[in-house]
């Protein structure tokens, strides 16, 4: 990791200091060591309030990086990269998961303060200035060679959160156990627990990355947990802490491509988080059949399409909520609808095809509203329920809930 850092960056000192200052600098390294520890723990808050381990594990490599400066400052021609690499050894890796960057140029910045505050009293007058010019191109080295670590442990945790997300996206699209589900949802950490909503609508067609990065940002600021998956012409999203599914949908559907953008019915939890992919995704499937649809569009506003579209669970839900109600209140309410529909929405017509008076057509309307909650002489209300009782007198297909 470290070797790639450029040697051509680092210059050794003009000159080399004179014996009796490094014979004094090595025989001070300890004291050194000792008020950098000292130095640590008096400026540092969040130093104080490490582990012992990791406390241990900073103040070793703050030693080390003494050792390594006293090292390269006695023989200016050793490659500063071995220096860098005896600093840090294996902890690298480890120093990204204890502290910050900026937290880690904290811990460099005061090593360096304690030695150019130690050297009046260590060095010769006359090599002074040339040992706090080494100090500063010394660290000036680890500071590059912690933002490199830094930053190549960032690409590496973005590619294993990805992995993650990819991985319990999948999981709860397909509905797997629900140990597995809750054992990746902790490894991508997740924290949503109520209010799972599943969106899902067209891939844009350009700034792909700067449109999922809004999505999240949206999401974080609502107060959202987001899973993210692009699937070649559509994006998945599966949303958290949603109390207000239409807000949600509303809020996040700009992110999308153009087209129609569907979302499922609320789930309790990521496990049953499955039925609402399943509603979003078939709802997407057939929202082309209605040009006019609102976007987004809630899944159970589509359930004529998706029920042409050959949706059971569309079907069912059509045939559960419209037709064996209004058969269970009898056939009145049934030929209503039919010949309502079938006449083009005329009161006068139906009353006339049925030969009985217009309010009695109204009442029944009525009846066929409170029973479904689909009002007839709503167009958009009227479609529906004609289709449900095309669906209802069909018989049952196999899988069918009914």
């Amino acid at each position: 990791m470290l070797e790639c850092m450029s040697d051509a960056r680092s210059t050794p000192p003009p000159r080399k200091v004179s014996e009796e200052s490094l014979r004094r600098l090595r025989a001070h390294l300890g004291v050194l060591n000792t008020a950098t520890l000292q130095r640590l723990d008096s400026t540092l808050p969040w130093y104080r309030k490490l582990t012992p381990d990791e406390r241990s594990s900073l103040g070793l490599i703050a030693q080390r990086g003494l050792t390594g400066f006293l090292s390269w400052f006695e023989r200016p021609t050793t490659s500063i990269s071995t220096v860098l690499g005896e600093v840090f050894g294996g902890a690298p890796t480890e120093l990204t998961r204890s502290i910050s960057l900026q937290r880690a140029l904290q811990l460099i910045r005061t090593v360096v303060d304690v030695v150019e505050a130690q050297v009046p009293g260590i060095v010769q007058d006359r090599d002074q200035i040339l040992v706090r010019e080494a100090v500063l191109r010394y660290s000036r080295e680890i500071a590059f060679a912690l933002a490199d670590v830094y930053a190549r442990a960032a690409e590496t945790r973005g590619a294993w959160d990805s992995r993650n997300e990819a991985v319990l996206l999948d999981a709860v699209l397909r509905g797997e156990a629900p140990d597995e589900i809750l054992s990746r949802a902790t490894a991508a950490g997740w924290n949503g627990d109520k209010g799972i909503m599943v969106m899902a609508g067209p891939t844009p067609a350009a700034d792909l990355p700067t449109r999922l990065a809004g999505a999240r940002r949206t999401a974080v600021r609502a107060g959202h947990d987001l899973l993210v998956g692009v699937q070649s012409e559509r994006i998945v999203l599966v949303v958290g802490g949603v109390t207000d599914p239409s807000q949600a949908a509303h809020a996040l559907t700009p992110w999308f491509g153009d087209g129609p953008v569907v979302y499922g019915p609320l789930s309790d939890s990521l496990v049953d988080a499955h039925r609402s992919a399943r509603e979003a995704l078939a709802g997407l499937a057939a929202a082309a059949a209605w040009p006019r649809a609102p976007r987004p569009a809630h899944a159970q506003d589509l359930l004529p399409e998706r029920a042409l579209h050959g949706d059971q669970a569309a079907i069912d839900v059509l045939v559960q909520r419209v037709f064996t109600p209004l058969q269970a209140a009898g056939n009145s309410l049934l030929e209503t609808v039919d010949a309502y529909c079938e006449l083009g929405h005329s009161l006068e017509g139906t009353a006339r095809e049925l030969f009985i008076h217009a309010n009695t057509v109204r009442y029944r309307l009525r009846r066929v509203s409170e029973i479904t909650g689909w009002d007839p002489l709503s167009p958009r209300d009227a479609y529906v329920l004609q289709t449900a009782l095309v669906v209802g007198r069909l018989p049952p297909a196999p899988g069918s809930k009914l």
